[in-house]
């Protein structure tokens, strides 16, 4: 089993090497080969030269839609095991190795994991309590997505059609596909990811509750003017700014 760990990137260097770094270490606990795959979007710093650095593979992919940058990595991959986290985390140490003694049970389609923010406050707190009956309708989980390279050809990858929460709807869908194949959806809870809180940082921990019209477009998925303002043209040197 070959994995491929994909990392959509936009102006990453003051994140993306304690990620790489973190990749590097779950990869000592497998006896199986680990590429890194860094999509780049955009990037004006020196996001490439530290994925250059750690040997990760480079792709570019301009487009303002998450689903295109993390799709454009997966197309390179070599890897029979796709693996997908973000630039702003950090898998723990044994991840792989709970990928990898998952999947070989048969049992599961994939799945996603147990996220941890890198700090906590009351309004983090309500906010994760918010999306929390989200994923608990659909019994799916997020933050780093793991399966088999085949079925996420199988499922087209990531929804190219969708701007913002395409990560939901690739769970929902892998699910889905999984239950054809009599096989479930895994979370993984004996490894987890540690997240960065720079949304909540840059527009302040309450964020969610003060713009819930943001919040309700972002969820739907189409509106490219509300996941510009709280992906893609976000200035990451600032803080504190509301996103309306």
């Amino acid at each position: 089993m070959k994995f491929s760990v994909i990392i959509p990137a936009h102006n990453e260097e003051g994140f993306i090497e304690r990620c790489l770094e973190s990749i590097e270490a779950a990869a000592k606990h497998i006896a199986e080969d680990v590429e890194i795959i860094v999509s780049l979007n955009r990037c004006t710093d020196d996001t490439e030269d530290i994925a250059r650095n750690h040997n990760a593979i480079i792709v570019k992919e301009d487009n303002k839609n998450l689903a295109k940058i993390r799709n454009a990595a997966a197309r390179s991959a070599s890897g029979d095991t796709i693996v997908t986290i973000d630039a702003d985390s950090q898998m723990t140490a044994t991840m792989l190795a709970e990928i990898e003694k998952n999947l070989s049970t048969g049992k599961y389609i994939g799945g996603g994991v147990i996220i941890r923010p890198e700090r906590m406050s009351l309004g983090i707190l309500m906010s994760v309590l918010t999306v929390v009956p989200v994923l608990l309708i659909h019994r799916v989980s997020g933050g780093l997505f793991w399966c088999y390279r085949r079925d996420f050809e199988a499922i087209g990858g990531f929804n190219e059609s969708l701007v913002s929460a395409e990560d939901i709807d690739f769970a929902k869908r892998l699910k889905s596909y999984g239950k054809k194949l009599g096989k479930r959806f895994k979370t993984i809870t004996k490894a987890q990811i540690i997240t960065s809180c720079r949304k909540f940082d840059t527009f302040g921990d309450w964020c969610l509750f003060k713009n819930p019209r943001l919040v309700w477009k972002i969820l739907r998925g189409h509106d490219q003017k509300a996941a510009d303002d709280f992906y893609y043209e976000v200035d990451r040197t600032k803080s504190n700014k509301s996103p309306l």
